[in-house]
């Protein structure tokens, strides 16, 4: 039992899984969402850190846990779990949704529980699908030919998740995998080699145009991989075929793309989490024209979401995907990824983004400027070596550190640029001879060898 608590502890809230430090009346709502959704667990003496703050668990508490749960209606049966000062109350996906506690209607919300009014979650849930699909099993998919270990270690190691633990109990605790030894479909769509035999509506198509219109392709390419590399695959490609304009005004160059990375980023990023996964043969599609770059993906807006709440209100279909992305920081919090694109594209101030809702189908546009030449100005304040304005962020880090691995930059910038880019961009300064490096591979340490 307590290597089943400490594997749950080390994986971290989320989806499926709560912490509490004492028992408070906030306990209740967990209770209500996780049977609302699909189902949880509720720790009950540890710290939100994962830090264990053990209680009495005398028949006087239990018995009040029990009489708050019974105050929830519908009626739910909970699993009540004690160890070593620890209580898990273990939660079944209710039968009779939606429930509700003295408190209203909650939901679980990727690693949160949300307060939602009945009509929303009533609708939703005669529409149980557009809530189920990460969750379910999938078929298709079998752990000896599918699991891919490599995107498995990769997850684990952005999300800060112990490597030790046997891989299929991790699956289980993050939704991904069944007691019937069956991935979820979450689980295919981030742990699996290639989702095209398993899961073919997940494959994303990237297309580049010659002109304004759909007459002649210049580049396509098809990802099929786990969703954190077709997210990856997606950005570069928009970033490879849009421009990206050069200005020196001082001794540093400063890379304005057309489309700013962190609203492309979350556009993205939106699209494979917020899809409608049970329609087949429509795939995620980007498209990169002259004048314009379009992200579509098959859904409109949520049941229980009207047009007016649209980047305001967080409905979200695939919760347990919402979950893993924030997990690994793709999704930094839930419900202000349509702020942050409209803000980065409103700071770049050049283009605009435009979201629409096309019958059955979600599109995000980004404009374009048209084709230019890198603009310099300034061109005549000599620039040996350039350094860009992402570059010398990463380089300012070294003035209160001596030696800092790419891992810990990533948590310094705040998990804005992703380890990949980080790890390309002190290459280059490498190259440029302003850092250095010791070690190897991940445990890579990069010190400081020179200031601009």
């Amino acid at each position: 039992m307590t290597d089943f608590i400490d594997e749950l502890i080390s994986i971290g809230e989320g989806y499926q899984l709560e912490f509490k430090k004492s028992l408070d009346k906030s306990f209740v709502t967990e209770v209500c969402a996780f049977a609302n959704a699909s189902g949880g667990r509720v720790l009950i003496g540890v710290k939100d850190n994962g830090e264990k703050s053990p209680l009495i668990l005398d028949n006087i508490l239990l018995s009040r846990v029990q009489d708050s749960i019974n105050q929830i209606e519908p009626k739910i049966h909970v699993e009540l779990i004690k160890h070593d000062g620890i209580l898990i109350i273990d939660v079944p996906e209710g039968a009779k949704k939606p429930y509700l506690c003295s408190e209203g209607f909650y939901l679980r919300i990727g690693p949160n529980s949300q307060k939602v009014s009945r009509d929303v979650i009533r609708e939703m849930f005669r529409h149980s699908g557009e809530i189920k699909f990460d969750s379910l099993e999938n078929q298709n998919a079998t752990f000896e030919d599918d699991f891919d270990l490599e995107a498995y270690t990769y997850f684990l190691e952005k999300a800060g998740i112990s490597n030790t633990l046997n891989p299929k109990r991790t699956l289980i605790s993050l939704g991904c995998f069944t007691k019937n030894d069956k991935f979820t479909n979450a689980g295919v769509l981030f742990f699996t080699k290639s989702v095209e035999r398993t899961l073919g509506q997940a494959v994303c198509t990237c297309v580049l145009y010659k002109g304004t219109n759909k007459v002649k392709i210049l580049d396509r390419k098809d990802y099929k991989a786990n969703m954190i590399s077709n997210i990856e695959n997606v950005v570069s490609f928009v970033n490879r075929h849009t421009n990206l304009e050069y200005i020196i005004e001082t001794l540093r160059r400063e890379d304005v793309p057309e489309i700013p990375e962190i609203a492309l980023r979350e556009a993205v990023v939106n699209a494979f989490c917020h899809r409608y996964y049970f329609q087949e043969g429509s795939n995620i599609t980007i498209e990169v024209f002259d004048d314009r770059v379009t992200i579509t993906s098959f859904g409109a807006l949520p049941v229980g979401l009207k047009p007016d709440e649209f980047g305001q209100i967080s409905v979200q279909r695939n919760p347990l995907i919402a979950s893993l992305l924030v997990r690994v920081h793709y999704i930094e919090r839930v419900g202000t990824g349509i702020q942050r694109i409209k803000d980065a594209v409103s700071l770049l101030g050049r283009g605009e983004v435009q979201f629409k809702f096309d019958g059955n189908f979600f599109i995000v546009t980004f404009t374009r400027n048209q084709p230019t030449t890198p603009k310099i100005l300034a061109s005549n304040v000599p620039v040996p070596k350039l350094v860009t304005t992402r570059q010398q962020r990463i380089l300012n880090l070294f003035t209160d550190n001596n030696n800092l691995t790419s891992d810990q930059i990533q948590s310094l910038l705040n998990n804005e640029i992703s380890r990949r880019v980080i790890r390309v961009e002190l290459l280059k300064l490498k190259e440029l001879g302003y850092v250095g490096d010791l070690g190897m591979t991940k445990l890579r340490e990069w010190f400081l060898v020179k200031k601009v």
